[in-house]
């Protein structure tokens, strides 16, 4: 992927000069390893600033809500997603924007990499499908696919499904991959085993919002655990509010969630927090053929009505 660089860096700096954009919206080199930022270039000079490589997996379709200008944006296969939720609901005109279309291969898991260390990581480069880690006293080359973040292990859109600019040809999209394996699992458990599954799973959240901050999704004017009349939720570590936080932001996602992992990357503790929406995901597929981002032409079926609609778990 890092060819992409230049013909990213050519596309932006042209719409730039040419005034077809007032900002480009991409990734610049973080300060800390496998961490890069997202980047607001608004003159051609700043182009340079502009990066691509595994480690851009921030979806930066969270920050198109309610803009005014006309924006660039560098949009891999789940953030072109993202932007199709974000024009069906209102929260950006499609003429606002121009997509720059990024084919992806994944993106890597820092929190797996870090792990495999013990002393801090200093250093990290990509060639073709290798990773090379470097710190005081140790270097050592993993295989890219064997530290992909889930959710792009997992993914059947790499693609963009919606772009204006495309920075280099298709790449095969995965086959015969398993997406819900896990999530079968866990619906053979009892009530008693599910519950002591969910239990341990949020047992180290801390309520720190950081899943609700980094989803595209999470756009209310006010979220419901700020509510304070009524008040929905408690603001304590409560096993209950935090079962209630967890519970009602993936409700508020189904039909909408693309899978992009953002929750699991911002989560400083390490929770699969995926599970709650990949389940509903599952759903939303099983029942209305549905994949969220994927057609500006249809609604989500969550806030339409057919008369076909399953209705099975009416009582």
């Amino acid at each position: 992927m890092l060819a992409y660089i230049e013909k990213i860096k050519e596309i932006s700096r042209r719409l730039l000069q040419e005034g077809n954009v007032d900002m480009v919206i991409g990734f610049r080199r973080g300060t800390v390893p496998m961490m890069n930022e997202p980047c607001f270039v608004k003159t051609p000079e700043d182009v340079d600033n502009l990066v691509w490589d595994s480690n851009c997996g921030i979806n930066l379709a969270n920050y198109l809500t309610n803009r005014q200008e006309k924006i660039g944006i560098v949009a891999k296969g789940c953030d072109s997603r993202n932007i199709v939720t974000h024009i069906i609901e209102n929260k950006i005109k499609r003429d606002q924007l121009v997509i720059i279309g990024v084919p992806c291969k994944g993106m890597i898991d820092r929190h797996k990499i870090q792990a495999m260390f013990e002393t801090e990581i200093e250093h990290v480069t990509e060639l073709d499908d290798k990773i090379t880690i470097k710190g005081v006293g140790f270097e050592k080359t993993l295989e890219k696919k064997d530290v992909l973040q889930d959710n792009c292990a997992l993914c059947i859109h790499r693609n963009p499904v919606i772009h204006d600019e495309l920075v280099g040809d298709l790449v095969d999209e995965q086959k015969n991959i398993d997406r819900y394996k896990d999530i079968r699992n866990i619906e053979t458990l009892s009530p008693e085993e599910k519950w002591r599954y969910f239990d341990n799973l949020l047992s180290a959240c801390i309520r720190c919002y950081a899943c609700r901050n980094a989803c595209p999704l999470c756009y209310c004017p006010t979220c419901f655990v700020d509510e304070s009349r009524p008040q929905w939720v408690g603001k304590s570590i409560d096993p209950i509010d935090i079962r209630t936080f967890h519970f009602l932001r993936a409700y508020h996602c189904a039909g909408r969630c693309t899978d992009c992992g953002s929750c699991e990357r911002a989560c400083p503790m390490g929770i699969k927090v995926r599970l709650f929406t990949k389940k509903l995901e599952k759903d939303c597929l099983e029942l209305f053929d549905w994949e969220a981002g994927m057609t500006l032409e249809k609604r989500p079926p969550l806030d339409t009505y057919r008369p076909d609609d399953p209705d099975d778990f009416i009582k």
